[in-house]
């Protein structure tokens, strides 16, 4: 098999389980740190002429994250593209054991059921926090209904006050969500870098959790630390 993920958590989960199958990824495709293959662009972006010249028996993609006409043009070209969907946690477990069937994996990777058992351990959350979730500035915008990451604060009893908005990633006014009056304000390091002089400060008053994009929004070999090193950052936001 060669395979191309335009996906960074998917590129992680496939180097992690099928070593060699990897012919390409994207610039955003960090981990692991030590990735060598060819860069094919953006997520939004791929460069396809360069996708088709390293001949993939199969490009991995998403609904989401990729664009479809990106998809087309590679499947018009006779390259058999994959697309997952993700909306919460259970989902990203089967999308992953798909994906990883797909690529001739035929022996079920022990992270994968490592990281099944913790969530499936998880505690019923004894208190439940609400939470605005900024994903961008300028303009601001939040998670709203129906996301993965929605999905992972609330198992971890973080309920996020967008989570019924008709967009899935809206548009909201900064002076809205200050009104919210939240209990904490999570502000993951992607796909805007929030750090600690560039987020907290337009919220005054408020709690602000600085927590890692990658255990937040990505499903794959991450998803065994997430809760430990998500509950560690919200901890921290509060007195």
């Amino acid at each position: 098999m060669r395979v191309v993920s335009l996906v960074p958590s998917l590129t992680e989960a496939v180097v992690r389980s099928a070593p060699g199958t990897l012919a390409g990824a994207t610039d955003w495709c960090t981990h692991p740190p030590d990735l060598d293959v060819v860069r094919v662009g953006g997520t939004k972006n791929p460069k396809t002429d360069r996708i088709l010249s390293l001949a993939p028996d199969l490009v991995i993609a998403n609904e989401e994250e990729n664009r479809a006409p990106d998809l087309a043009a590679l499947r018009a070209a006779g390259v058999g593209v994959l697309v997952t969907e993700i909306r919460d946690v259970p989902q990203a477990f089967r999308e992953l054991a798909r994906v990883l069937d797909a690529c001739g994996v035929t022996s079920r990777p022990r992270w994968l059921d490592d990281a099944e058992q913790t969530w499936a351990a998880l505690p019923e959350p004894g208190t439940r926090l609400t939470a605005v979730v900024p994903i961008w500035r300028r303009p601001w915008m939040v998670l709203g209904r129906d996301t993965f990451a929605g999905d992972v604060l609330a198992r971890l009893g973080v309920d996020h006050v967008h989570a019924t908005h008709p967009d899935r990633y809206p548009r909201v006014p900064l002076e809205e969500l200050r009104a919210a009056a939240p209990d904490v304000v999570v502000l993951p390091d992607e796909p805007y870098r929030f750090t600690a002089d560039d987020g907290p400060e337009a919220f005054p008053g408020l709690p602000c959790a600085l927590v890692s994009g990658r255990h937040l929004t990505w499903y794959g070999p991450s998803l065994a630390e997430a809760p430990r090193v998500l509950e560690r950052a919200l901890r921290a936001a509060r007195p």
